[in-house]
């Protein structure tokens, strides 16, 4: 386990990036609402929603996505459909799932070491990872991107910090509070001080939005945490990961 003093030392945050995410329609489940089969959705996109989305456009066990912040574009929308559920004995069951429709986001994220992962210091290569995750989002990501629930399909585009900045969103001059939310889950592998504690953390915080824009605290910084059940998550070994000078390779592209 890692001391203070050299997690401090070793402490790094990358530049920040940007992308714009959108979709017909989106499911950022409230955990509220799961229990009887039928799905509501948040008005707004979860950390951890965001961060998983983040996590298909570039990621691997050297590095810590974090999400800082996102931007709400259009008017916050809901449409309620019946969807039909298979059942054990061979029926069907209908359920009725309340979606977000037309959504769009702009989303500023950067990430750090995952210190816990000392075997894959090699690989710690800024410019490089950088280069990664600039050029994944240029080609709209490695992998399919899902808003909330797989029959969400979402697209992402790459943006600049102006156009970030400079982009006005339907709720410019409103302040909302969306109350306590469900914010993110802590994973044993990405503790910020490891422990021998196996336990899946899932954390909650009060979240408000200011002129359409919403900035998130850390997972860490959470004030209200649930230890779920042990957690068992997949191992990834030095021969498992294509480090990142061999992987910018085979993206292809300019320097961006």
């Amino acid at each position: 386990m890692m001391g203070k003093e050299d997690m401090m030392k070793d402490k790094f945050r990358s530049k920040p990036f940007f992308y714009r995410l959108f979709g017909d329609y989106a499911l950022f489940t409230d955990p509220v609402t799961k229990g009887g089969g039928e799905k509501y959705t948040y008005q707004i996109p979860t950390y951890q929603a965001l961060k998983g989305i983040t996590e298909q456009i570039c990621w691997k066990p050297t590095i810590i996505h974090f999400v800082d912040s996102v931007k709400v574009i259009k008017k916050i929308q809901t449409e309620t459909k019946g969807i039909r559920t298979p059942l054990k004995n061979g029926k069907n069951d209908l359920n009725y799932y309340t979606y977000l429709r037309d959504v769009e986001y702009l989303v500023q994220f950067h990430f750090e070491w995952n210190l816990n992962r000392t075997d894959l210091s090699e690989d710690r290569n800024e410019i490089k990872h950088e280069q990664i995750i600039l050029r994944s989002l240029s080609k709209g990501g490695k992998r399919d991107i899902f808003l909330g629930t797989r029959e969400c399909t979402g697209y992402i585009e790459k943006l600049t910090e102006e156009q970030f900045l400079s982009a006005k969103s339907y709720y410019e001059g409103e302040k909302i509070s969306f109350g306590i939310m469900f914010h993110s889950f802590i994973y044993p592998d990405e503790m910020v001080q490891n422990s021998q504690n196996r336990k899946l953390i899932s954390n909650f915080t009060n979240i408000s939005m200011d002129s359409g824009q919403i900035d998130f605290i850390r997972p860490e910084d959470c004030k209200i945490n649930h230890a779920l059940s042990d957690y068992g998550f997949k191992i990834f070994t030095k021969e498992d990961v294509k480090f990142a000078d061999d992987e910018i390779g085979t993206l292809g592209g300019e320097i961006v």
